[in-house]
């Protein structure tokens, strides 16, 4: 797995955690404002409890349904609270885990930057003994034409050799024949 790779995956964890405090926070307005709009209501309703002692059980009813549902409210806040808990602390642990990517992040351009001098290092190397090959080719090619100009050489001199040693022997039977003539004689 690449940097980048690893950069984009906490990028979208970060954006996912980004997301869920942000729906957090606005839940958590929203309730806010029900609880606020219900406290209002309750208070309405406790005006209209002391103005109106004729409507007493009207009013009783709907102070009961109000209470009801500032217990509702109460728990859908007590969640939102849990929840907003839990966003903070996957948060924390986000932010942990960039902190480690971003380590491993400066680790890995080190070690980019370490094999990018390996890398010219050895390209040098490279360069270096490719004109030596490219030297020692050149002298293998002359020593290779020097010696093909030898052999020619010592072929011509083997062929002289053969060829006086042949004139030798023609000398040394026209002698032995003189000589056998004049022992003859």
């Amino acid at each position: 797995e690449t940097c980048e790779d690893k950069l984009v995956l906490a990028t979208n964890k970060l954006d996912k955690a980004a997301t869920a405090a942000d729906d957090s926070d606005r839940m958590r307005k929203v309730l806010e404002s029900r609880a606020h709009g219900d406290e209002e209501r309750m208070k309405k309703l406790e005006e209209e409890l002391k103005g109106v002692r004729t409507q007493a059980e009207n009013a009783d009813k709907k102070y009961d349904e109000v209470q009801k549902r500032l217990q509702q409210v109460e728990g859908e806040l007590e969640r939102a609270e849990e929840r907003a808990d839990v966003g903070e602390i996957k948060i924390v642990e986000l932010e942990e885990e960039l902190r480690v990517v971003a380590n491993n992040l400066k680790s890995l351009e080190v070690s980019e930057e370490k094999a990018n001098q390996r890398e010219s290092s050895y390209k040098k190397q490279i360069k270096t003994l490719s004109a030596k090959l490219k030297q020692a080719e050149g002298r293998a090619e002359y020593a290779e034409m020097s010696v093909q100009k030898l052999q020619k050489e010592v072929d011509r001199l083997e062929d002289e050799l053969v060829a006086e040693q042949e004139k030798m022997k023609a000398v040394t039977e026209e002698l032995e024949q003189t000589f056998a003539e004049m022992s003859g004689y």
